[in-house]
Formats: structure tokens, C-alpha cells, sequence
């Protein structure tokens, strides 16, 4: 099965033809460009690139979230389209959880961030013994002071990764001696590591209709808080 993977739930934006067996092929790109204008031409030039035609494509996997309000809108309607217009099937990724599929072939905890704002951050935990991916929480928006009160749960080597994982890093101070930031190379979060829990997924029978695929958010959008805070409505 050939799979188009995608991610857009930070600033940097990638896309991933995949089969089971290889990476098909891989564009990465973290500049200042808008999703929008990004995430298209990417996909076009991937499969031209690639030789694989759209049509060759058996399912489309996207991050549907936590992340950025806007790019992960951006990536869930460019992934519905997709399939919709030739009716495929979706599979839908944790943000969160594909980043541990950034450590695959590792033997350690880790600690999936991304930089929430107002001193919090998404994350989730999951131990990664070899290709085994095993969750440990649900995705949760917590704050970088219990985040680091929850590390202490911890004995084993625990590996930040994700756009939140230097912020998060940091604000340890003093970070313990078991935990670790994931090399640049491996840090972001990335369509391989989308494609790699899609079919997991896919195996699984985990697979929704395009009109089923939606978007998953774990906090309202900043203007909505700010205007449920004027307005006294708590969320």
C-alpha cells in the first residue's frame, strides 16, 4: 500500500510518500511561508518527483492535531480534498503521537512537546522499546511547572522531541540527569514519522471516511478564550 502522509501542525510543514516496506520519498521545508502557499506545491512536486501519480495513492494520512489552529486546519481540509476527490480512505494521526515514532529503533520514554503558550505545552508520553510504540498518557495541554513535577515518575531515559521540546528543555533549569533533547535531525515533528503511525493504524482497520476526518483540538483558539474571559464564560 502507497500512502501520502503530511504534517502541518507547527511552523514547519512536510509531506511523505510511503509504502510499508520503504520511504518513498520526503519534502521538509520550515521557513516563513504560509502553509497555504507551502503545502500544495509540495505535494505536486513530490509525486512528480517521485513518479508515483496521485491516482497510485491508497490513503491519505494527516496530523490532525494538537498544533497550530491554523495549520492543522490547512492540513486536515488539503488531506479531505485529496481523498474525497478520489475516494480514499484517511487515517488520522496524533501530532503528539507520531513524534515517538521520531525515536523508532530507541529504547526509552518520550516526552512529545509542543510549545501551547501562556507556560504550557501539548504532551503526551510513550515508551519506545525497538518498534514498539507504547502510549502512556492521553494528549493533555499541561503546564511546564507540572510537566516537570511529572517527569520524576520517570527512571528510565526520557527524550524531549517536538517544536515545544527546547522551550521545555529550558525551562527545567536543571534538568535531570535521565532526560535528554532528541538530536536536530529527529526533533520535529514529520510526514515519515505520519506514515509510520498511519500504518499501524491502517492495520489495525483504524481508517475514517473523508468526512469523518476532523481536526483535534485540546484548547479553544486564543481569541476565543480571551473573548470567553471578557465575557465571563470558563471553558
Amino acid at each position: 500500500m502507497t500512502i501520502l502522509a503530511m504534517d502541518t501542525s507547527a511552523k514547519a510543514a512536510s509531506v511523505c510518500l510511503a509504502s510499508e516496506e520503504k520511504i518513498i520519498g520526503e519534502f521538509f521545508i520550515n521557513t516563513s511561508l504560509t502553509h497555504s502557499q507551502t503545502l500544495v506545491p509540495m505535494i505536486e512536486q513530490l509525486c512528480e518527483k517521485s513518479e508515483v501519480p496521485i491516482k497510485a495513492i491508497e490513503a491519505v494520512a494527516i496530523n490532525v492535531g494538537p498544533g497550530s489552529f491554523t495549520g492543522v486546519r490547512i492540513g486536515v481540509a488539503a488531506a479531505k480534498g485529496i481523498a474525497f476527490q478520489h475516494n480514499l480512505p484517511c487515517v488520522s494521526v496524533s501530532t503528539l503521537e507520531s513524534m515517538a515514532y521520531n525515536m523508532l529503533g530507541s529504547d526509552c520514554v518520550v516526552c512529545a512537546l509542543m510549545d501551547a503558550r501562556c507556560s504550557q505545552v501539548y504532551n503526551a508520553m510513550f515508551r519506545v522499546k525497538g518498534e514498539s510504540v507504547e502510549r502512556l498518557c492521553d494528549d493533555r495541554a499541561i503546564s511546564l511547572t507540572d510537566l516537570k513535577l511529572d517527569l520524576h515518575s520517570y527512571s528510565e531515559k526520557v527524550v524531549f522531541v517536538g517544536d515545544g521540546a527546547q522551550i521545555a528543555f529550558k525551562s527545567l533549569e536543571n534538568p535531570p540527569q535521565n532526560v535528554f533533547l532528541a538530536p536536530i535531525n529527529i526533533i520535529s515533528q514529520n510526514a515519515v514519522s505520519v506514515a509510520c503511525a498511519a500504518f499501524k493504524q491502517i492495520n489495525d482497520g483504524n481508517t475514517l471516511t473523508p468526512a469523518e476526518l476532523m481536526p483535534v483540538y485540546l484548547r479553544l483558539p486564543q481569541a476565543q478564550r480571551e473573548l470567553n474571559k471578557k465575557m465571563g464564560v470558563t471553558e
